[in-house]
């Protein structure tokens, strides 16, 4: 039996693998391993990339939403107490900076159609309290829209991305006929390149982008412990800065961006048209995105009988993400209400093989799925 793994980090670096050990000899030769000329040349390609002024190399994903949240904070934007409007349906990261930076998180309940919260929604929700919104644009799919990206910035929300999942994704912007990167359409935006990103590093990485050169400078200091230069410190701050040698694999990962998002769109489509079991619903399209197709998640009410049929047929799947933030122990208490939509999505969602699947293996694969009863 052909068996379809999920993803195979190894098949995934493997067309890049010289320039990797060439980058990585670099680094090795050059005796500088943090805060060198690697970093510098993947900040510039990646705010160049994004169509950002300005880009910091970061520790991991996490640390970037948290150095722009306690930014903002330091530039006197927002203040603790404050309320930040984010998904229900996020992965955990999105939720923990807000909530140890003592600003308070609010879920949004996702659109059950999109499985997103879209500008619009956030409109929707925010209060007097709100200060900000997350925009999270989860599994590759842009959580925008133009009329209602226009409502918050007329009453002055903070708009920051949360692009782990979609560096590659664009929006058709309606004012200006182009299209334009996801990551470059709010305040700030973060991005992680966690290994199993679509472009990902060979370990932790992550960066925090911003047009406003004031923010960015903030970030720099906070990431390398609070100060701009050794031994003298203006902030607080912490040890979050991004390897030379995690920078230079992804200067070489980053030039391929367009190229992994077209072959997993390729693949994508081939779902899309392969896929005709009615059991399984298959995930949203939008003529003004581009998807970044981090994954290709379906829906059905028998997730767990269908995933286990799909194992036994050769083909792993996984669960992106089985218990939602505001069901977890360490939010007990902290995210109160109620989202149907969250809970309802968590017991539904599964996530085929999209990373290292070829158009020809989702025709397959979407074959096996056609045969579930």
């Amino acid at each position: 039996m052909k068996r379809y793994h999920f993803q195979r980090l190894s098949e995934t670096n493997s067309p890049i693998v010289r320039e990797l050990n060439e980058a990585a000899s670099r680094v090795i030769a050059s005796g500088r391993y943090l805060l060198g000329e690697e970093t510098d040349r993947f900040e510039r390609l990646l705010a160049d990339s994004l169509q950002m002024d300005h880009a910091v190399g970061t520790a991991n994903g996490l640390e970037a939403i948290r150095l722009i949240f306690r930014a903002l904070i330091e530039d006197g934007r927002i203040s603790p107490g404050d309320k930040v409007l984010v998904p229900a349906n996020t992965f955990i990261a999105s939720m923990l900076p807000i909530t140890q930076l003592g600003l308070k998180p609010q879920p949004v309940d996702p659109d059950p159609g999109t499985m997103s919260v879209n500008m619009s929604a956030f409109a929707k929700a925010a209060d007097r309290s709100t200060k900000a919104v997350l925009a999270v644009h989860l599994y590759g799919f842009p959580a925008y829209d133009h009329e209602g990206y226009e409502l918050l910035r007329q009453r002055g929300m903070i708009i920051v991305e949360d692009n782990a999942q979609a560096i590659g994704a664009e929006i058709f912007d309606q004012s200006h006929g182009n299209w334009r990167p996801t990551g470059s359409l709010g305040d700030a935006s973060a991005i992680s390149f966690y290994p199993a990103k679509n472009i990902g590093a060979l370990g932790d990485a992550g960066a925090a982008l911003c047009a406003d050169s004031r923010l960015a400078g903030i970030i720099r200091e906070l990431a390398n412990y609070g100060g701009s230069r050794k031994y003298h410190y203006d902030y607080l701050g912490y040890n979050s800065r991004i390897d030379e040698i995690q920078a230079a694999m992804l200067c070489v990962k980053i030039p391929h961006t367009k190229e992994e998002r077209d072959r997993r769109e390729a693949t994508a489509l081939a779902y899309d048209r392969g896929i005709t079991n009615p059991l399984i619903t298959k995930p949203p399209r939008d003529s003004k995105f581009r998807q970044a197709w981090h994954q290709y998640v379906v829906r059905t009410d028998r997730r767990d009988e269908f995933s286990e049929y799909l194992a036994a047929n050769g083909v792993e799947t996984m669960i992106h993400y089985p218990v939602p933030p505001h069901r977890q122990r360490c939010y007990a208490g902290i995210l109160t209400g109620n989202y149907p939509v969250a809970d309802r999505l968590a017991s539904e969602v599964l996530s085929l093989p999209i990373a290292n699947t070829s158009a020809d293996e989702a025709n397959e694969i979407s074959q096996i799925i056609n045969r579930f009863k």
